[in-house]
């Protein structure tokens, strides 16, 4: 009965961490999105899913979360070259 709940809550926790973690992602998305010039409200708008759902699933896996946060915050400069959305973002910001 024991080892039920402990998997049990472990289960919810591994629920939990992966819900925050996409909720995490989805912000840095949408303000690197308006960072590069670009509406966030584009995630929402159903004109390019594909993309956006290839960018989510980027940045959700995306190993340099840390970088990404100094340098929304503007205490990293240069380019946003270590983002893996990067290319999709200056393509978006020459069509939009």
């Amino acid at each position: 009965m024991i080892a039920l709940v402990l998997v049990v809550t472990a289960m919810c926790l591994i629920a939990m961490f992966l819900r925050y973690k996409a909720g995490s992602s989805e912000r840095r998305m949408r303000s690197m999105l308006a960072r590069c010039g670009l509406d966030p409200e584009l995630i929402d708008k159903g004109d390019t899913p594909a993309i956006i759902r290839d960018m989510r699933s980027r940045c959700r896996k995306c190993q340099t979360e840390a970088v990404c946060e100094r340098w929304l915050a503007g205490k990293e400069t240069g380019e946003n070259s270590f983002c893996p959305n990067a290319e999709t973002f200056e393509i978006l910001a020459k069509s939009f």
